[in-house]
């Protein structure tokens, strides 16, 4: 294995530590990788209780971090190392790079999103992708004092034009289909984008699951992958989105 020897020993003894929390185990998620094409493993948690463990790798980018902010990093790269089991990277430990995305295996690409009661990851091998993003959001939190930040015009006059509960869910679904192309695009090109460098194309407005193009308004370094096509699924009052650039 490629990473950190030190690293990996001080993760296997946080896990047999009285500290550690058997009762979290992440699960693989079809429901995540189906958000993707075929070769992506995906695992997610309900968060609950105390922390999982973390390697001494992973805890050093927390800082002074709250407890809800150390909550939510410990589930997802639990999430994480689940989903890179399927991989034969067994207690990896994900650490952080400068930019502060993960610092994946060198043969695999990866996303992790958490938001209120819930994490997850998608891990694929990077023969086979590019690059891939995953977000969540919960229905309702994108108000319209919001909209002015992620919309662009067209999308906030078709918000504006929809009834409740359908505008909060496709506002939703604005904020967290974008948040999954810009972590996907990163990956590939490093380039810093707002939210109304996209806009948002609905391939089935008002169903709880199917497809969404990005479009972009500005020059991104993907041109060979415009528009960039995505899954999106409605779980009760959470919106999961995926994306991915496959491999040439």
């Amino acid at each position: 294995m490629s990473w950190d020897t030190r690293a990996a020993e001080e993760y296997s003894g946080s896990r047999d530590s009285p500290d550690a929390r058997p009762e979290y185990s992440a699960g693989l998620s079809p429901a995540l990788a189906g958000l993707f094409p075929p070769g992506v493993v995906g695992a997610e948690l309900r968060l609950a209780g105390d922390p999982p463990p973390l390697s001494f790798d992973e805890v050093r980018h927390l800082g002074r971090a709250v407890p809800e902010r150390v909550q939510e990093f410990a589930a997802g790269r639990f999430c994480a190392r689940r989903a890179l089991a399927e991989f034969g990277f067994i207690g990896y430990p994900l650490g952080m790079n400068a930019d502060r995305r993960p610092r994946w295996p060198a043969s695999v690409v990866g996303s992790i999103t958490h938001t209120d009661g819930i994490c997850g990851a998608v891990v694929a091998e990077q023969t086979r992708f590019r690059a891939i993003g995953l977000d969540m959001e919960i229905v309702g939190r994108v108000t319209p004092e919001i909209w002015p930040y992620i919309c662009v015009p067209e999308e906030t006059a078709w918000l504006t034009a929809l009834r409740e509960p359908e505008r909060s869910r496709c506002a939703a679904l604005i904020f967290s289909a974008k948040e999954s192309f810009y972590k996907c695009q990163y990956g590939v090109t490093r380039q810093w984008l707002e939210f109304d460098d996209v806009a948002l194309d609905l391939f089935s407005p008002g169903a709880s699951a199917g497809r969404f193009a990005l479009r972009p308004r500005r020059r991104i370094a993907l041109s060979e992958h415009e528009p960039m096509t995505g899954r999106f699924e409605f779980r009760g009052n959470l919106v999961v989105t995926g994306i991915a650039l496959e491999a040439y």
